[in-house]
């Protein structure tokens, strides 16, 4: 049976039997956390990896927690609120709509609501989906969806194990590369009107050392104040605002 918490979150699947109905379904399930000791889980966890699913030990205080007083036998399921894409799903949006790939790479975003705000700023500027790696990051939860104001449900999102490789492959598909950075070029100097994915860092250390070697250019924001970084999702908005004054139509 599907439990939710007393706190509303929908997406949590709590106990064993639940969980492992869930992994046979075939349900997105973007982390499911299992009992620190327990060593009657092996076989869930074998399954969960089997099906790629994130798997993290917790202790039981945080599954009692998470679960509000359900019985969650050691294994509690956080689920997806959209289903994800891979690569390809995304580059066909931009074959689709006849426009050059306009993609977006969320690396180590880990603040839901800040992943969530730039789903609905990418929904808004018409970009063709976004990439986020599996480990170290936000993920498609109920606050992301509440967030995004329904954006994530429509937005395509790929979810990637390797984001240095998915990037490196992006290279090869003829995509150039942006990473927000605070020593790069201009962001109102570059031309974003070549087939382009969009680099945002996390919140506290910015682009990791390799992603940011892999990028193509670094846009950087012109800062005038005195706090020297940007949200990620404000900065993220404004060059994905960028892209879209490059590209639109002429009247």
């Amino acid at each position: 049976m599907e439990h939710t918490s007393p706190a509303g979150k929908e997406d949590l699947i709590v106990g064993r039997n639940a969980v492992m109905e869930a992994l046979r379904a075939g349900r997105e399930i973007d982390v499911l956390y299992l009992a620190e000791g327990d060593a009657g889980i092996g076989k869930l966890r074998a399954m969960a990896r089997a099906a790629g699913v994130v798997v993290k030990t917790a202790a039981r205080q945080k599954l009692d927690q998470m679960s509000g007083g359900l019985n969650h036998q050691g294994a509690a399921a956080v689920c997806a609120c959209a289903v994800y894409a891979d690569l390809d799903d995304l580059l066909e949006e931009s074959s689709r709509k006849g426009t050059p790939p306009f993609l977006l790479i969320a690396d180590e975003i880990e603040d839901p609501h800040n992943l969530g705000a730039i789903l609905r700023t990418a929904e808004a500027s018409g970009a063709d989906g976004l990439i986020l790696p599996k480990r170290r990051s936000a993920s498609l939860n109920a606050t992301v969806y509440k967030t995004s104001a329904g954006a994530a449900s429509v937005v395509k999102v790929a979810r990637v194990s390797n984001l240095v490789a998915c990037i490196r492959e992006l290279k090869q598909r003829q995509i150039w590369i942006f990473g927000a950075e605070m020593d790069g070029a201009s962001w109102d100097t570059l031309d974003f009107t070549l087939p382009c994915a969009l680099v945002i860092g996390s919140e506290g250390k910015g682009l990791s050392r390799l992603v940011r070697e892999e990028c193509d250019f670094l846009a950087t924001l012109p800062m005038r104040g005195q706090i020297n970084s940007l949200n990620a999702s404000v900065a993220a908005g404004i060059l994905m605002y960028e892209v879209l004054r490059q590209r639109r139509l002429p009247k």
